[in-house]
């Protein structure tokens, strides 16, 4: 499978946002990518505040969205981080999971960062089912969750190959250490790729690390996005090339008591 992940130019707004995403959704169609994803809270801009409610979706509609129009026009599937409203109307932070010809699958984040997400957004409650799209299975995180070893390795342990967390890390003291260190190593003791897609720049609220990475299951970097420019990594998933780093470390066959 042909991943692509995109860092995004975080002071994009409104219509320029949206002509953005549906132009890389495009491109990456184009260079062969089966599946793209966008970073946290793309679609409507992360640092857009009370604006993002507003913007939000009902989960039922989401099979309306211009992104699912996108993915079936592209024959590719996209994970795109935005906000949505559940059906108890709750607001969470989602990662939606678009793909050709199927209902739209929504992972809402489960730890939330700081005092401007809680006020915000609603924690989910559920782990995101692994699911399977052109010959790989597929897990969902959102940004503060990748930090949680346990959540990574819930998904290993349902079977996911490819772990998608979009991110809108901060820039920070310990930034750099997340995107550089933290995550190769949730792939690495997972057996698992990870790809970790963050916006560039600034915004209204926030200034943002970059650093957009793809990690194999042995830690080592697939593509890796500059800590200031917006772009377009792409990368091949072949989860059976791995076999050998996975067998070295059976970190997962332990867990399960085998």
């Amino acid at each position: 499978m042909r991943l692509a992940i995109v860092q995004m130019d975080a002071a994009l707004g409104g219509e320029a946002r949206a002509a953005d995403i549906a132009g890389r959704i495009a491109e990456a169609a184009e260079a062969g990518a089966d599946l793209v994803l966008f970073p946290e809270l793309a679609v409507e801009g992360y640092g857009a505040a009370e604006a993002i409610a507003c913007a939000a979706p009902a989960q039922e509609d989401l099979p309306a969205s211009p992104l699912q129009r996108l993915v079936e026009k592209h024959d590719v599937a996209i994970v795109a981080g935005m906000a949505v409203h559940a059906a108890n109307g709750s607001l969470t932070n989602a990662a939606v999971l678009f793909r050709p010809g199927k209902a739209p699958l929504v992972y809402a984040k489960r730890r939330l960062y700081g005092a401007y997400e809680h006020g915000l957004f609603a924690a989910g409650d559920s782990p995101a089912p692994a699911v399977a799209w052109r010959g790989v299975t597929l897990g969902l995180l959102v940004c503060f969750d990748v930090e949680f070893p346990e959540l990574v390795r819930e998904l290993a342990l349902a079977g996911a190959d490819l772990v998608l967390v979009p991110t809108a890390l901060p820039q920070s003291a310990g930034a750099a250490f997340i995107a550089r260190s933290l995550v190769p190593t949730r792939a690495f003791e997972n057996g698992v790729f990870l790809a970790y897609a963050d916006h560039c720049g600034r915004d209204g609220q926030f200034a943002y690390q970059g650093l957009s990475v793809i990690t194999a299951p042995n830690g080592c970097e697939l593509a890796r996005a500059s800590e200031t420019e917006p772009a377009l990594l792409m990368a091949t998933i072949e989860p059976q090339a791995h076999a050998e780093t996975q067998h070295a470390n059976p970190y997962l066959d332990i867990m399960r008591g085998l």
